[in-house]
Order: structure tokens, then C-alpha cells, then sequence
């Protein structure tokens, strides 16, 4: 999206698959000369990336979200990946690392501190796999973040909720007014995910999710998940929901409109949703329309109210099948060109908050100085950062568990046989 979304590329999906066709044409992997190469995606930070590459002497091509992913899988798989490899981290890098692709940048973080240093904790610890160092971030941070339209809040004399409860309180009392409680752009699948991760964590803390990904034998039927699936189906029942929310989607930016056109009070979505109603709506953050807040604690919850879910960053790894010299290219550029002085003034320009230590000062000269320090103050006090699950999870799995959630929110399965669905996927 022209701005940081969760897919990166999706607002302009249209734009980006004519993008995509046109600039694959005839190009895979390292190029023969000796610099690094590097493969982006259209939309989100792209231009960015495009000035750093340029000054720096990076031959990089860009491509729509979902072009690039099939590519770059085909390519890695061929050891024709591009010097500098884009991921989410999570599952898929695990993969890559797992069968050698990927170059373990430990040494480099260890004789330059900053290399990693410079990064807060809690997005630097998603390139880590096994104690090594993978990725580092690229752009900016992610965190699913509650939006809310304070003259909706006002029409009906309430207050943003702070927990659950305060939450299902308020639905009814939204309904009566003829106003949706939620927008959700339910035909996307993956805007559910962030309910659910969200509720499994405030009710159970990072553990539960972390025995998914250990493999942990029936560990999608921790107590936490079953409360949680069940929480989300009274909230469906109750008419959380905006009325026939499974065919509104994400990509058009259906469900972000609800929120700014007064159809909808509250809206569930990553910290993208600011540029994209900002540059949609200006007037309605310009008036001090838009609110925004962290999602709700939960009665007898194990969780810290201060975790938060989402995209910690987007990743560069370095392909361990580049040449010595392409290496040394891209390691260089890492070093002195990612994150430097001109690449976070780029971000902020964006609307991106930089996953960087001791950037307060520049986040409150921007042009929107209180959303942006919000987002780092959340991200950066965070005790966990979940990275989403369907990136931390196999591509297997993720699709699995994005089907089956699918269901759960449209009531086809009960919260019991979720469990006993996504099971099944354990170890594959």
C-alpha cells in the first residue's frame, strides 16, 4: 500500500501485478556483476528502498506482494534468491535458514554492536532464530492497533473500552444507534487473525502461541485458545460485527472507510490504517476525529496489557548463495546505508515509525507527531511483540489456520473443532 500495510503492497494491488509482470520479465537472482542485488515490493516503503539502493549501488527490482512471494520461494529454492532477500521473518525464513539459504549474520552483529544494537529489542528479536542473528529490520514497525471514531463515541456519551467487558457493553448500545460496533473485512481472512491474537494472548500470554510453534502436540487446544474462540463467537452473536462482514474486503479499503464515514464506531487494524484514512480522509484526522488505543485487557487474563501483535518490521536476510563479493556488497549496505539519517527522515515522511532507539526527538517534529510516538511508545515498551501468526507459522499452516478461522467467525465450526482442525497441522 502506498502506505505501510500489513501486506505491504495490497492498496494498489492492481497497480502492483501490472508492476510485478513487467519488471520480472527476464530477471531472477544475482545479476553477473559483482554487487548485491535486492528484490522489494511495489507500494509500502518503496521509495525508500529505491533512493537507498540507488546511492548505494544496489541493483534491486520490485514486485506486488503476492508476485514476489511465489517468486522469491522459486528462486531460493533454484539458489538464484537476490543478494538481499525481503521476508516477514517467522516461518518462512525458518525455512530458508533450516536448509541453508539464509547467511547467519551472528559474527557481523557481534563486531559491530550497532549492527543489531540500534534496533529495539522487541523487533531485533524477530531476526533471531536458535540464538542467531537472520534478519534485520528494514522499515517500519506494524502493531494492530484499535481505531475509533470519537464523534460516534460522543453521539452516544461513551468511552473507548479498556476491557472486554467495557467492549461487549458497548455493542448493544451501538446497535440502538444504528451505528456498527466493529468494521471487519472479513472476505480477507487474515483482518480475524488479529482478534484472535490478541485475545490468546491477553487471556493466556505469549506461551500459549509459543507451544504452537515448538510444535507442542495438542497445543491449539490450550484453555486460552478455546476461551478466546468462544469470546469472539458471542461477540459475533451479540452483532459485533458490521452486518455482512465475511464480503467486505481488506484490499479496497472497504473496511477502513466504515470507520472514517461514520458507519462504523471502532476498527481492528494495523498501524497502516492512519496514512491510509489520512490520505483518504485528511480532514478527519486534521479535525481530531480518529482515536486510538490498545485493545482491551481480559477478567483473570495471564497476559500483559502491554503486549501488542502485528508486524514487529519487514526483514533483510543475505542469501548464502550470493558470491563472496556480493556478500560484502550487502553486508556494507546493512551497515552504513539501512537506517541511516536520510532512510528514517524517508520513513517518517511516510508515515513509518523506524524500529529504532533514541528516535523521540525526530517522531515530535513530524507533521503528526502524537500518533507516531504512540506507535513507538507501544512497540517499544512492549514485554512481547507477537509477530502475526500466519507469518510466525508455515505457509501450511497459516493457510489452515486462516481457513479455519474463517469458519470459526462464521460460526460453520465450534472453538472445540477449530482446536482439533489446527491440531492436525502440528508438525507439517
Amino acid at each position: 500500500m502506498t502506505l505501510v500495510k500489513r501486506r505491504t503492497a495490497v492498496i494498489a494491488a492492481g497497480l502492483a501485478a501490472v508492476l510485478s509482470l513487467t519488471t520480472a520479465c527476464g530477471s531472477s537472482g544475482p545479476s553477473g556483476g559483482g554487487g548485491a542485488t535486492a528484490w522489494a515490493l511495489t507500494g509500502g516503503d518503496e521509495q525508500t528502498f529505491r533512493t537507498s539502493f540507488e546511492s548505494s549501488g544496489v541493483d534491486a527490482q520490485y514486485f506486488g506482494n503476492d508476485a514476489y512471494k511465489q517468486k522469491i520461494r522459486t528462486a531460493i529454492g533454484a539458489n538464484e534468491a537476490p543478494t538481499l532477500v525481503f521476508s516477514w521473518s517467522g516461518g518462512l525464513l525458518k525455512s530458508w535458514v533450516d536448509s541453508g539459504k539464509i547467511m547467519d549474520l551472528s559474527a557481523e552483529a557481534a563486531n559491530d554492536p550497532a549492527f543489531v544494537n540500534r534496533f529495539l529489542p522487541s523487533v531485533a528479536r524477530t531476526g533471531v532464530l536458535d540464538g542467531k542473528t537472520y534478519a534485520v529490520p528494514n522499515n517500519g514497525m506494524q502493531p494492530v492497533v484499535l481505531f475509533y471514531n470519537k464523534e460516534l463515541f460522543d453521539q452516544i456519551g461513551a468511552q473507548p473500552p479498556k476491557t472486554w467487558d467495557d467492549m461487549m457493553a458497548l455493542v448493544p448500545r451501538f446497535n440502538q444507534a444504528g451505528i456498527a460496533p466493529f468494521s471487519l473485512g472479513g472476505q480477507s481472512k487474515w483482518p480475524q487473525l488479529m482478534w484472535e491474537e490478541y485475545l490468546v494472548d491477553r487471556i493466556g500470554g505469549p506461551e500459549v502461541f509459543n507451544n504452537i510453534v515448538a510444535g507442542k502436540p495438542g497445543a491449539w487446544s490450550d484453555p486460552a485458545i478455546i476461551r478466546a474462540n468462544t469470546m469472539i463467537q458471542q461477540l459475533v452473536d451479540a452483532g459485533g460485527f458490521v452486518r455482512g462482514f465475511n464480503s467486505i474486503a481488506t484490499d479496497s479499503n472497504a473496511d477502513t472507510a466504515l470507520l472514517f464515514t461514520g458507519k462504523a464506531a471502532m476498527y481492528l487494524m494495523g498501524s497502516w490504517a492512519f496514512p491510509t484514512i489520512k490520505q483518504a480522509d485528511p480532514d478527519f484526522i486534521s479535525s481530531g476525529k480518529l482515536g486510538w488505543t490498545t485493545f482491551p485487557t481480559v477478567s483473570g487474563g495471564k497476559g500483559d496489557p502491554a503486549n501488542i501483535v502485528g508486524n514487529p518490521a519487514n526483514y533483510w536476510s543475505v542469501s548464502a548463495t550470493a558470491s563472496e563479493e556480493q556478500k560484502q556488497s550487502a553486508l556494507r549496505y546493512l551497515r552504513e546505508d539501512l537506517m541511516n539519517d536520510s532512510y528514517v527522515d524517508s520513513l517518517l515522511a511516510g508515515g513509518s515509525v523506524p524500529p529504532l532507539t533514541g528516535i523521540e526527538d525526530k517522531l515530535a517534529k513530524t507533521e503528526d507527531p502524537q500518533y507516531l510516538s504512540y506507535v513507538y511508545e507501544m512497540a517499544s515498551k512492549a514485554p512481547n511483540f507477537q509477530l502475526s501468526w500466519d507469518q510466525a507459522l508455515s505457509p501450511g499452516q497459516a493457510d489452515a489456520l486462516l481457513t479455519n478461522l474463517e469458519q470459526l467467525f462464521l460460526k460453520q465450526i465450534t472453538p472445540e473443532q477449530f482446536s482439533a482442525n489446527m491440531n492436525a497441522t502440528i508438525g507439517q
